[in-house]
């Protein structure tokens, strides 16, 4: 938890943010020379998830291909306009984002956000591989009108995120984690649920990609799954499958692994499951080794099972 700060000037404000995301520039260009600036912030992280917002006078972000070299890539933000009014520009499209619209886009390519007046809003920050989505299918979110697509459950999902990051603060490290997942998987109904409203102007073979991931997450306990028994449950070939998941720079072996280690490593994270043994919640997720699931673990959180459940 970083708190709440209040700064006064342009540069102070720049290495706030810069500090607090990832480098960036930022300018002044879309406000009258002079003018005075202020801006506050209040930030909490838990699990490696970051809730931020920023209340700031007019000013344009750059993400630029400078700043994306001295580093920050690999993660999404995703905004939530709490007041007033943006515009996200990334990968060649443009989104304006007004209040209670929520965008999408990606620290690892260009982007520039304009703010023309005094603004509000929440920005989420969290790896990448933490959505149930592959980046292949969450990019075609990336500065898209989410709200024209699903204006049921935008309501929902913002009037969730907005209770961050004051709601969190007080609250056990457990709890707060336990809330920044389930935000996450908030944002992956929603990006999922958009995707599925615009099938006609979809690659088929993205539509089909979608459905396997969905599949491979309600079977993930299953010791059975296997790239054949997904190929099977689709009527395509193993050949097949092994395309599509190429497509998404990735295998469908790792990310089935990769989800399995993620589910594993939320229960190891909650106290309700504190009386599980790690044997226990690794066979849950498709672990039927033991031995195996804690190097795999270790291999990729830099720590065993039984670590991450003391820290």
């Amino acid at each position: 938890m970083s708190g709440h700060t209040v700064v006064e000037s342009l540069g102070a404000f720049r290495g706030m943010v810069s500090s607090s995301f990832v480098p960036l520039e930022i300018t002044r260009e879309r406000e009258r020379r002079g003018a005075p600036f202020s801006a506050s912030m209040a930030s909490i992280d838990t699990d490696g998830i970051a809730f931020t917002e920023i209340a700031a006078r007019p000013h344009v972000v750059h993400r630029t291909t400078a700043s994306i070299a001295d580093g920050g890539s690999g993660f999404y933000k995703v905004s939530l306009m709490l007041s007033g009014c943006g515009h996200l520009v990334q990968d060649g499209r443009e989104i304006v984002i007004q209040a209670g619209d929520l965008a999408i886009y990606d620290t690892s390519r260009p982007y520039t956000l304009e703010f023309d007046d005094a603004f509000k809003t929440l920005i989420v920050m969290f790896p990448k591989d933490r959505l149930d989505l592959p980046p292949a299918l969450t990019d075609q979110l990336i500065a898209a009108p989410l709200a024209d697509e699903h204006p049921g459950l935008l309501p929902i999902v913002s009037s969730y995120l907005s209770q961050f990051p004051s709601q969190l603060a007080p609250l056990p490290e457990g709890v707060r984690a336990k809330l920044a997942h389930t935000s996450l998987d908030l944002l992956g109904t929603l990006f999922a649920d958009v995707l599925d409203a615009s099938p006609g102007q979809r690659d088929p073979h993205q539509l089909l990609l979608q459905r396997i991931c969905g599949y491979i997450d309600e079977h993930l306990g299953s010791p059975e799954l296997s790239p054949g028994s997904i190929a099977a449950a689709h009527y395509i070939s193993k050949r097949h499958l092994h395309v599509l998941f190429r497509t998404a720079d990735t295998t469908v072996s790792s990310w089935i692994r990769d989800r399995r280690l993620e589910r594993s490593r939320a229960d190891l994270r909650d106290p309700a499951l504190a009386d599980r043994t790690v044997a226990a919640i690794a066979m849950k997720w498709g672990f039927g080794d033991a031995a195996h699931f804690s190097r795999v673990f270790k291999a990729t959180y830099g720590v065993s099972p039984r670590e991450f459940r003391v820290a």
